[in-house]
C-alpha cells in the first residue's frame, strides 16, 4: 500500500509541475494603456477606442492612463521602463516621434516597436471663428507687419508643430510657438483669445469646426482636402515645402515576447477591418488607408524620422 500511495503522490506532483510550467495565457491580467497626453485630444480618443476593442478581444481590462508632459516623452518613457512583459502599451504620436530625429534624441526608436499605425491626418492652422483672422492671407499680412506677435498653440518643444512654425518663420511668416501639454488647454487658449492660432488636426476639433467656433486657415498637404475643406488652401500650392502629417500608432516595448506582440497586433488587424474603425477614420478626416499593420509599421516610423531629420538638417 505504501508503494501505491507513493505512486499517487508522485503523479500529483508531476501534474502540478506540468501546470506550473505551462505558458501563461496572455494577457491574463490588466494591461496598462498609456496616453502620453492629457484627456480630450486625438491620442486620448484613439487610446480609449483601442482599449475598448482590446478588452472585448482579450476579456481583461486595458485601463487608459493619461501621462502628459515633455511632448509625450514622459509617457513613452514610462512604458519603456515597465519592462518587456508587454503589460504596458502606449499611444505614440507624430509629435513624440519627432524627438527621435533630434541631434541628441529624446526618444530611442530602438526601444519601442509599433503594433500598428492607426491613423494618419494632415495638420493645419486654425483661428477663432469670430476672431480677426479670416484667411491665411490675413495671418501672413499680420506676421509680416508685426514679426513675432502672432502666437500659435502647439503640443510642445521640438515637435512637428514647432518645426512647422519655425519653417514658416524662414518664409517671412514669423510667429511665436506657445506649448500646452494638454489638448484642452490648447483649445481653450485659442477660443479664449489667449493665443491667435492653433496647430492641430481637423478631426481633433471637429465639434469646434462644426459649430464655427474655429476656422481652418491652411492645411499642410500636397492637394486640397475634400469637403468641407475644399476651399481651404494647402501648403503645396503656396510654395511651402513642409507637410509633417500627424500619425498615431500603438506601440510596445521592443524587447517583449514576439508571441505577445503578435497577439496584440493581430487584434489591431481585426479592429482595422471593422466598420467602427472606418467610421472613426471618417469622423477624424483621416486618410481612409491610414492603417499600417505591424509588419510594415516600424519601417514607416523609421521613414518618418528620416524625413524629419532631413527637414531639420540633422545628419
Amino acid at each position: 500500500m505504501q508503494i501505491v500511495r507513493f505512486g499517487v503522490t508522485a503523479a500529483l506532483i508531476a501534474c502540478g509541475s506540468a501546470g506550473a510550467l505551462a505558458p501563461e495565457k496572455y494577457p491574463s491580467r490588466p494591461v496598462e494603456f498609456i496616453v502620453p497626453w492629457g484627456p480630450g485630444g486625438g491620442a486620448d480618443v484613439l487610446g480609449r477606442l483601442a482599449a475598448k476593442w482590446f478588452e472585448s478581444e482579450f476579456k481583461v481590462p486595458f485601463p487608459v492612463i493619461n501621462v502628459p508632459g515633455a511632448t509625450g516623452s514622459i509617457g513613452i518613457g514610462r512604458m519603456v521602463q515597465s519592462g518587456g512583459e508587454a503589460q504596458t502599451i502606449a499611444v505614440l504620436t507624430g509629435d513624440t516621434l519627432g524627438l527621435a530625429a533630434l541631434p541628441e534624441p529624446q526618444l530611442k526608436l530602438g526601444e519601442i516597436t509599433a503594433l500598428g499605425i492607426m491613423i494618419r491626418q494632415p495638420s493645419g492652422l486654425f483661428a477663432r471663428g469670430d476672431g480677426p483672422f479670416k484667411s491665411w492671407g490675413d495671418v501672413v499680412a499680420a506676421a509680416k507687419a508685426n514679426p513675432g506677435k502672432v502666437t500659435v498653440a502647439i503640443t510642445g518643444a521640438n515637435s512637428p508643430d514647432e518645426a512647422t512654425v519655425n519653417y514658416l518663420g524662414s518664409k517671412a511668416v514669423k510667429m511665436v510657438s506657445v506649448a500646452y501639454a494638454k489638448p484642452g488647454e490648447r483649445y481653450t487658449a485659442v477660443l479664449g483669445g489667449h493665443v491667435d492660432l492653433l496647430y492641430e488636426q481637423a478631426g481633433d476639433v471637429k465639434g469646434q469646426l462644426d459649430s464655427k467656433a474655429l476656422r481652418p486657415l491652411i492645411f499642410f498637404a500636397t492637394r486640397r482636402l475634400p469637403p468641407p475643406f475644399a476651399d481651404v488652401p494647402v501648403s503645396a500650392e503656396l510654395g511651402y515645402e513642409i507637410l509633417l502629417p500627424q500619425m498615431r500608432a500603438i506601440v510596445a516595448h521592443a524587447g517583449a515576447d514576439p508571441k505577445r506582440l503578435d497577439a496584440l497586433s493581430a487584434a489591431l488587424d481585426r479592429f482595422a477591418a471593422t466598420p467602427e474603425f472606418a467610421a472613426y477614420l471618417n469622423t477624424q478626416y483621416a486618410l481612409p488607408d491610414s492603417y499600417i499593420s505591424r509588419k510594415d509599421a516600424q519601417r514607416f516610423l523609421e521613414g518618418e524620422v528620416a524625413a524629419f531629420r532631413k527637414m531639420l538638417g540633422v545628419k
